[in-house]
């Protein structure tokens, strides 16, 4: 099993940014699709972005279009989720996950690894 682990979350006041990290460890992340989702209390799992296994293709929720954006050094074996111009509908815990195959769909049902998840917290 492939394990996925995410930092970087905190607390941020609206308008800020933060740097979400998803690090792989016990294999080569390059043979992998990386999204990011999202989950509010009581709300359902939202995907937020992916990119594909050489970072050519990616792809944003319209919530997100233009504020986050998403990349990966496989050299490092990580994948990056940079957050800018943050709002208090962030507010979440953000999971990566892992896909042999690359879509736009953003739909979690294509992933079969996940990490434990970072939360995220924008407030004043």
């Amino acid at each position: 099993q492939l394990q996925l682990v995410e930092s970087g979350g905190g607390l941020v006041q609206p308008g800020g940014s933060l740097r979400l990290s998803c690090a792989a460890s016990g294999f080569t992340l390059d043979a992998y699709a990386i999204g990011w989702f999202r989950q509010a209390p009581g709300k359902e799992r939202e995907g937020v972005s992916c990119i594909s296994r050489r970072g050519v293709s990616t792809h944003y929720a319209d919530s997100v279009k233009g504020r986050f954006t998403i990349s990966r050094d496989n050299a490092k074996n990580t994948v990056y989720l940079q957050m800018s111009s943050l709002k208090p509908e962030d507010t979440a815990t953000y999971y990566c996950a892992a896909s042999s195959y690359y879509s736009d769909s953003l739909s979690y049902k294509q992933y079969d690894d996940w990490g434990q998840g970072t939360q995220v917290t924008v407030s004043s």
